[in-house]
């Protein structure tokens, strides 16, 4: 009897013959993500060219020592960024000195000690503080803290006074209470949402399994937060940390309406200053010429710095993805 041993065609699909369903949008979809992946980069780049086309002529005219001298004296037509990039930075360490604490402390109460009732209110309310804009929380603090922290100001320079460093710290307080330290605490409250979020998400990731096997030890509450939580989260903090200074440092409206718009280089924090935000916001609509490029080349010497702490941002968290195996 013969045997046939030719081998099966093979199917239709697989030979040249109609492609199955979905081939096609998936490549069109491959090409739009690609395109809108694209669409960013590019867009980013037109923005850098533009502004620093724009901002030539600042620094045709003061040179690249702008960026490090303390002469903005529009009248004299000088413009040195020094005082307000040292006015962004001090206000956004002050923010940091006091929300870190705090939003740590949040997020450990959340994830470690709140019962499950008293937690969901707690993360809605940190959620809405988010969303609250920017120029709420600066009229709030022009017509609420001020004053208070006015007074507040004039008796710890009067209790500092004599005291080496401190002394100059928290001396000749503005009597208004616009100063380094109010545009401080105002970001402070701003940023505390974002940071809290990201540590409670960082915190929320550490095993249960270490948590249980320090316990099971005989270890107390704060002692396996301690010895589990806090060595496998130590990365995911400082990235929460470096993302909230980043938002610090990028705050306009709120710190224009309250610094004091001094741009000067001084270590009196309880006086008025100004930000490369601030500055930007208080000068660019009545600024021409070489002003207005000093303004806009501001904002590059700004965006540049976001950009650099968003990278050390984004490599703090990949290393610790990696060290959980994520990634």
């Amino acid at each position: 009897m013969a045997v046939d041993t030719l081998p099966a065609p093979p199917p239709e699909t697989l030979s040249g013959g109609q492609r199955p369903p979905g081939v096609l949008s998936d490549r069109l979809f491959r090409w739009v993500a690609l395109a809108a992946g694209l669409m960013v980069l590019v867009v980013l780049g037109l923005i850098i060219y533009s502004t620093t086309n724009q901002s030539l002529p600042w620094f045709r005219a003061e040179g690249f020592n702008a960026i490090f001298s303390d002469n903005w004296v529009p009248s004299a037509h000088h413009f040195g960024a020094l005082g307000v990039i040292y006015g962004t930075l001090i206000v956004a360490l002050i923010a940091l000195i006091i929300a870190v604490p705090i939003s740590v402390g949040i997020a450990l109460y959340v994830t470690e000690v709140a019962p499950r009732r008293v937690r969901r209110p707690i993360v809605y309310i940190i959620d809405l503080l988010a969303a609250v804009p920017s120029v709420v929380f600066g009229l709030w603090a022009l017509g609420v803290l001020e004053a208070p922290l006015a007074n507040i100001y004039s008796s710890v320079s009067s209790a500092t006074s004599g005291i080496p460093l401190l002394g100059d710290v928290f001396a000749n307080p503005n009597s208004s209470g616009a100063s380094f330290m109010t545009a401080g605490i105002v970001v402070a409250i701003m940023i505390t949402p974002i940071v809290t979020a990201i540590t409670r998400e960082v915190y929320a990731t550490c095993p249960a399994s270490q948590k249980e096997a320090a316990l099971a030890l005989g270890a107390t509450r704060w002692e396996m937060i301690r010895g589990a939580v806090f060595p496998h989260s130590r990365s995911g903090v400082t990235a929460a940390v470096i993302i909230g200074f980043g938002r610090a440092v990028g705050e306009t409206i709120a710190v224009a309406l309250i610094i004091g718009s001094s741009p000067r280089l001084t270590e009196q924090i309880l006086g008025p200053g100004d930000t490369m935000a601030s500055i930007i916001a208080n000068q660019f609509g009545e600024a021409t010429g070489t002003q207005r490029s000093a303004l806009i080349g501001l904002g590059v010497v700004l965006l540049t710095l976001t950009v650099i702490i968003g990278i050390v941002a984004r490599t703090v968290l990949a290393r610790n993805q990696r060290k959980l195996g994520v990634v």
